[in-house]
């Protein structure tokens, strides 16, 4: 049992279900972030955590005292909105304190709670100012002091950052999780964005069509994707997924893939379980740093294999090199160092780390377990 508890919780408009039987346990001081594409429940699961929709079925606990149908107000929670919803009429002050004036707390200790989350947030300058006179960065710092500034059990942060500038958006990263990891605060966060996720959370849980797709640890999330959505939703450039066949060579099963000229290429699974699947179909998922050249390989893999086929496009990105060429008739992206001595139409012999192949069912779209 943990510190929140969402058990087997359901949300329905009339006849549709939009969000199906959501099971998370969130440990005390976890940083849960919610992710996944426009549509697919997690502001609901977030709003239904806050007591701002109603819960259809399941339970929704925080420290075990079941949550459904209490009142938002008696949650504990605070919540941390994507329009900052700051008082315009109110300095950033009285925006900070106000919560706490409606539950009567003294103004000594309003005082004292406000300047000593200023402090921690760096904008004692600003509390005699009103939210027309900030900048973004600077409203959204507000807003999660009002947050803050109540003290709650659970931190609710509903896509913070997604009016903020991309520049600004980074800072506001680091500042979040700078926070998170000096109080050990219990965080559930909501974001479209992945590398968000990925950078902020303990742990993620990837949502789409209603349904949790993958709960784990940011590594277990990027290195074992539980299916194709997962692999190609989480990370920047998204995992590769190309058609390949197994081929058992010797006992040692291979994934052949056809090149950009109609030739085939064999390359050597890591996972001798494999051999089941033999003559099969199946799609090979593997992420862009995964394939590069050879002076850049893994020197800790075990499994590097080697890949000629023709470059079809280079995209210098400052710090990385990304080469894209053709495997299953499908656009691969390799990464490679800035400095790496490629051009368009140029025959490449890449280096691909076998170890880091995923292999997924065609049909179901899931990894195959081994």
């Amino acid at each position: 049992m943990g510190f929140l508890d969402i058990d087997n919780t359901t949300k329905s408009y009339g006849s549709v279900e939009v969000l199906h039987k959501v099971d998370i346990s969130i440990e005390e001081g976890e940083f849960l972030v919610l992710v996944g594409p426009s549509g697919c429940g997690k502001s609901t699961l977030l709003n239904m955590i806050a007591g701002l929709e109603e819960i259809t079925s399941g339970e929704i606990r925080i420290k075990d005292n079941v949550m459904n149908g209490v009142h938002p107000s008696k949650r504990n929670i605070a919540m941390v909105f994507q329009s900052y919803a700051l008082y315009p009429n109110m300095t950033v002050g009285q925006n900070i304190t106000f919560g706490l004036e409606m539950h009567g707390v003294a103004k000594p200790e309003r005082e004292k709670a406000m300047q000593d989350v200023a402090r921690l947030l760096q904008i004692e300058q600003l509390l005699d100012r009103k939210p027309g006179q900030l900048s973004g960065g600077q409203r959204q710092r507000v807003a999660m002091g009002r947050a803050l500034v109540r003290n709650p059990d659970v931190f609710l942060f509903d896509e913070p950052l997604s009016n903020l500038d991309a520049k600004l958006r980074v800072d506001m990263r680091t500042e979040i999780k700078k926070l998170h990891q000096s109080l050990g605060t219990t965080i559930v966060y909501v974001t479209h964005d992945q590398i968000e996720a990925l950078t902020l959370s303990t742990r993620i849980a990837v949502m789409n069509g209603g349904y949790v797709q993958q709960l784990g640890t940011p590594q277990e999330i990027y290195d074992k994707p539980e299916n194709i959505f997962v692999a190609t939703f989480m990370g920047s450039p998204a995992m590769n997924v190309v058609p390949a066949v197994v081929r058992v060579d010797g006992g040692a099963p291979q994934a052949e893939i056809v090149l950009y000229d109609g030739s085939k290429a064999r390359l050597p699974f890591s996972q001798p379980n494999l051999t089941a699947w033999d003559g099969r179909d199946i799609l090979l998922g593997i992420r862009p740093e995964a394939i590069t050249d050879h002076d850049s390989a893994d020197r800790k893999s075990g499994n590097i294999a080697s890949l000629s086929n023709r470059i079809v496009v280079t995209e210098p990105a400052g710090s990385d090199m990304f080469v894209s060429m053709q495997l299953g008739g499908k656009d691969v992206i390799a990464r490679m160092r800035s400095d790496a001595d490629v051009r368009a139409g140029q025959d490449f012999e890449f280096a691909v780390n076998m170890e880091k192949a995923i292999a997924f069912d065609p049909e179901t779209e899931a990894r195959i377990q081994l």
